[in-house]
């Protein structure tokens, strides 16, 4: 095949007023507006490979275990980084995760099929994975060029954190992370400790580590690893084109995903913009962001017609990871949004926590940030928004061994604010053959 011409990509404003830079420049807002960058393809590049082409060469490096052709991320490469060397190509093993039908679920709700995209089974347990293999490998060729960067440092409620921390020490970078103090779970704060980070516990919430951690890397120095860097984004887009290449290139009427600092929100709609643009897929889904109702500042904004963004103080939730209230990614999602005929949902701590629940009935083990996505599709389902025999995917952002201490509450009823409907606490009986056949005798 003749080669086509040649790929590249660079950052412009996201407010449209005219800022460009390279990629391997240290800037994360524009210096003329403070909007938020993003990462431009060369689209008409892009476009001299047929969708037909672009198809067979993506499922073509699915089917390998090797790395980097064998990541969920780097096989798609041409869309993610296409300058960067190979040999500053820092994978783990991201994607390539698996699609879980809720059959049980789907027909209660009267849905023609329901999906969880399980993107929790990565190599640090979440979707941060995905971009986070992007941003670590741009430092690590920033680096390379002789760019003076000590370390990267990031605000986090814990899977960024996790993910920063294991792709930086696979690098051998230094990393800093910002955790607010006691509002993140065991599981998350042991993760960057274990992989050798600098761990900051700060005595405040996810919103105030982000204000420090901006203020800490205007040295370029320090190199910003928050999703408000849009090299993250260009790793998490791949998420929604993983999704529909599982689904034969057909996508799905609705999917719905978690919103908290609202930047995988935004890279939703980015794949999925790619995927039509190119022409591998023939129509747009529809995208519902479903919050915490403590943690709803997006839902307040859609209820207003998104005329702005009232900062909120982001009240205590059992979905942790997505509990900010002044996420940077805001005006991003909202234009995704719009271009895809979006709506937000909320869900209270007893949705959640039972939605979850209702899910691991089919064989998952789903976190709270997903369970707030799931009880989401309930209430859509339920007003008639999705209609009846509509295909959705959720998008499960974190594996459920992260909040264990989640499910061992719910299970003891002993979740504050949380009715658990699906309670399946052990059954404590003596060591007696009588009482466990008693106790096995309803059993389908």
């Amino acid at each position: 095949m003749t080669a086509g011409p040649a790929l590249k990509a660079g950052y412009a404003c996201s407010e449209g007023c005219g800022f460009t830079a390279s990629l391997w420049d240290v800037v994360y807002r524009c210096p003329r507006c403070e909007g938020l960058l993003e990462v431009v393809h060369d689209e008409a590049a892009l476009r001299a490979t047929p969708a037909a082409e672009w198809k067979r060469r993506f499922e073509s490096r699915f089917a390998t275990s090797r790395l980097p052709d064998g990541s969920g991320v780097w096989g798609k490469r041409e869309w993610a980084l296409p300058e960067l060397p190979a040999e500053d190509i820092v994978s783990l093993g991201e994607g390539r995760v698996p699609l879980k039908p809720l059959p049980r679920m789907a027909a209660e709700l009267g849905l023609g099929s329901l999906v969880l995209k399980e993107c929790g089974v990565s190599p640090t347990g979440s979707f941060k994975d995905w971009g986070m293999t992007v941003l670590v490998s741009a430092v690590k060729h920033l680096r390379s060029r002789g760019t003076p960067i000590r370390a990267v440092a990031c605000a986090s409620t814990g899977d960024t954190s996790a993910a920063l921390s294991a792709y930086a020490a696979a690098a051998g970078i230094p990393a800093v992370v910002f955790l607010p103090r006691n509002k993140v779970s065991l599981a998350q704060l042991v993760q960057p400790i274990a992989n050798g980070a600098r761990v900051l516990s700060l005595d405040t919430d996810f919103d105030g580590c982000m204000k420090l951690v901006q203020a800490v890397t205007a040295d370029t120095g320090l190199y910003l690893a928050n999703s408000m860097n849009s090299l993250r984004i260009e790793g998490q887009k791949m998420i929604a084109i993983e999704l529909c290449q599982d689904l034969g290139w057909e996508p799905p009427d609705w999917i719905v995903i978690p919103g908290g600092n609202l930047g995988n929100a935004s890279a939703l709609g980015r794949g999925l913009d790619l995927l039509f643009n190119l022409g591998l897929i023939s129509r747009r889904p529809r995208i519902a962001v479903a919050q915490a109702q403590r943690a709803n500042p997006l839902a307040r904004a859609f209820r207003g017609g998104f005329q702005e963004l009232v900062p909120m103080q982001a009240g205590a939730t059992l979905a942790s990871a997505i509990q900010i209230g002044n996420p940077v990614s805001f005006r991003r999602a909202v234009r995704m949004l719009r271009a895809f005929d979006g709506v937000v949902e909320e869900a209270t701590e007893s949705e959640l926590a039972n939605a979850a629940a209702r899910a691991d009935r089919e064989g998952t083990f789903t976190c709270p940030q997903t369970g707030v996505a799931l009880a989401a599709v309930e209430k859509l389902a339920a007003s008639g928004v999705m209609a009846k025999g509509s295909s959705v995917a959720v998008v499960a952002t974190a594996h459920g061994l992260k909040f264990a201490d989640f499910k061992v509450g719910y299970h003891r009823e002993a979740l504050k604010d949380v009715k658990a409907a699906h309670a399946n606490p052990p059954l404590e009986l003596p060591a007696d053959l009588s009482a466990v056949r008693e106790a096995l005798q309803d059993l389908g």
